[in-house]
This record gives C-alpha cells, sequence and structure tokens, in this order.
C-alpha cells in the first residue's frame, strides 16, 4: 500500500513537471510567432478601449483582451483556459481593480512575475463602487494611470503611449467641458438609480439620489423592494430613472404604469460595445445627450409642479 501511494506521488510530480515544462515551450514558442512583440492584456472592455487609444499603431506591441467585448462587468467572471493562455504571454495586464475583477488575487498568485496596471489607484473610488470609468473626470484620470503604467513596464515605447495618451485626453477634455456645462443646470434634479454604476452620474451631476437598485442578469427583485422604491419616487417626486436598458427596461415600465409621468433615461455602462477606439467618446457623447434631455423634462415637471 505505501508503495503505491509513493507510485502516485512520483507520477503526480512527473506530471507537473511535464506540465510547466510544456508550457514554458508554448509560451516561447507563441512569442516566437509574435515576434516578441511586446504584450499588453486587458481584462475588460473600458479597460481595452482606454489601452488602444493609448497604444495606437505602436509597433512592436501587441493588445489583446481577456473577455468578449459583450461579457459585461467583470464581477462573477472566472478565467478559462484561453484566458489563462493569454496572461502566461503578457508582459503586462492593465486591470481596472476596486474589486472589478474578483479574479485578481489568483492571477496574482499564479502570475507573480506579470506586471499590473491597476487603473484606479490614483482615484477616491464611491465606497465598495468601482466603476470609475463612468466618470468621465475619473476615466480621464485612469487613462493617464494606464499610459505611465506602459510606460514604466515597456520604456522603449514610453515617448508614443504618452503622445497618444495626451491625444485622447484632448478628447476626453471636450466631452469633460459637455459635461460641466450641463452639470451647472441639473443640481435641483431628483433621481433614482437602477444600476450602481450610476452612483457616479449622480456625484458628477450633483444630482439628488432618492433611492437606488442595481439591476444585473442574477437579480431577483422582490415584491417589498419594488413597493419601497416606488413610495420613494411617489415620496420624493421624482421624475426620472436612470438605469441601464438590458436589465432595466422592466423594472422601469412597472415604476411608469404606477406614475405615468417619471420617465427612464437610458444609459450605456460603457462595458459592451464594438472595439472602435472612439466606441467609450461616442457611448458617453450619447449618454450625455439624454441625461440633458432627461434634466430639461426633470426642470420642466417642477416648473409646472410649482405653477
Amino acid at each position: 500500500m505505501k508503495n503505491k501511494y509513493v507510485f502516485v506521488t512520483v507520477m503526480l510530480l512527473i506530471l507537473m513537471t511535464a506540465s510547466i515544462a510544456l508550457t514554458s515551450l508554448y509560451v516561447r514558442h507563441e512569442r516566437s510567432d509574435n515576434g516578441d512583440s511586446f504584450q499588453v492584456v486587458t481584462s475588460f472592455y473600458p479597460m481595452y478601449i482606454a489601452a488602444k487609444n493609448i497604444i495606437g499603431s505602436c509597433d512592436g506591441v501587441t493588445l489583446v483582451n481577456l473577455s468578449e467585448p459583450q461579457t459585461g462587468c467583470m464581477h462573477d467572471y472566472q478565467l478559462t483556459a484561453e484566458d489563462m493562455k493569454k496572461l502566461s504571454l503578457a508582459d503586462v495586464f492593465v486591470v481596472n481593480g476596486g474589486g472589478i475583477e474578483n479574479f485578481l488575487a489568483d492571477t496574482a498568485a499564479q502570475y507573480p512575475d506579470l506586471q499590473m496596471v491597476y487603473a484606479s489607484e490614483r482615484l477616491n473610488l464611491l465606497e465598495d463602487n468601482a466603476h470609475a470609468w463612468m466618470s468621465i473626470q475619473d476615466h480621464m484620470v485612469q487613462v493617464q494611470t494606464i499610459a505611465d503604467g506602459l510606460s514604466r513596464t515597456d520604456k522603449s515605447h514610453s515617448s508614443i503611449y504618452q503622445k497618444n495618451c495626451a491625444d485622447y485626453l484632448e478628447k476626453l477634455e471636450v466631452l469633460s467641458s459637455r459635461q460641466e456645462e450641463i452639470a451647472k443646470e441639473s443640481d435641483s434634479v431628483h433621481a433614482v438609480i437602477f444600476h450602481e454604476a450610476f452612483a457616479y452620474t449622480v456625484r458628477d451631476f450633483h444630482l439628488e439620489e432618492n433611492g437606488s437598485m442595481d439591476l444585473d442578469e442574477e437579480r431577483q427583485v422582490s415584491a417589498g423592494e419594488v413597493a419601497d422604491i416606488l413610495a420613494q419616487i411617489r415620496g420624493n417626486g421624482v421624475k426620472l430613472i436612470l438605469a441601464e436598458e438590458l436589465y432595466g427596461k422592466r423594472m422601469c415600465e412597472t415604476v411608469r404604469e404606477e406614475m405615468p409621468d417619471v420617465r427612464a433615461v437610458y444609459l450605456d455602462t460603457c462595458v459592451r460595445g464594438d472595439y472602435e477606439a472612439d466606441s467609450y467618446l461616442n457611448a458617453m457623447q450619447e449618454n450625455l445627450n439624454r441625461l440633458e434631455e432627461g434634466f430639461s423634462y426633470a426642470e420642466s415637471c417642477t416648473a409646472e409642479a410649482e405653477k
């Protein structure tokens, strides 16, 4: 019996050694196929779009995203075998941080030499809420942080990263300026939010938040929660709901059945889309358009009520 255990132990060690050796060979082979380019992996969509703008068409740099563009937030994401291959080839891994990617502890343990760039490390995040890319100003800090992180790990392309970063920040600044103009007229608006990402919208536009629900694909809403949110909307004279259409539309329709004058403003959480460099800019521009229209509606309702 003892010899049996020794045999099993020896075989496991042999298999482990062979696995490590094969992985090493695979990595060397893949790096050879990629011309020993500098490998940048991003965790999910908003990090990819930011890195894409920073890297641009830089020769000798390869950018890949860990998840598919329609994955959404990474709270419950589980790494796949393909993900592990990507990370084994990576020189740097760009992540949001703050709890969005729940697999980071395991990743750090499995790839102790992998350089990590935490895009949110310079931000004061809202409590238990790391959806900082939903704030244009905060995302600008994230973009600069990513550029600085790539410059540290790939000094040969540092000047390109910083130049591309500056160009992208100029575009984001245009959006930020428009947001500030809209925000001047929105500080008296009462709203409820149906996604925690919109807490950053509430903060940046100085809105009065009168209730919230974090709705996603796994969220089961009780009758008591529905009654509570309806009471908050009715009791505070709320006219606007900020929601993500994919998961919030049914609840918004429930509210409208009870209070037809309450309007839903459906916003893009910027975690899905195509891989075009201007995708974030376009999504946030459309968000601003919808918010401006929604604020105008809420203010007209307030003015009408005051007559």
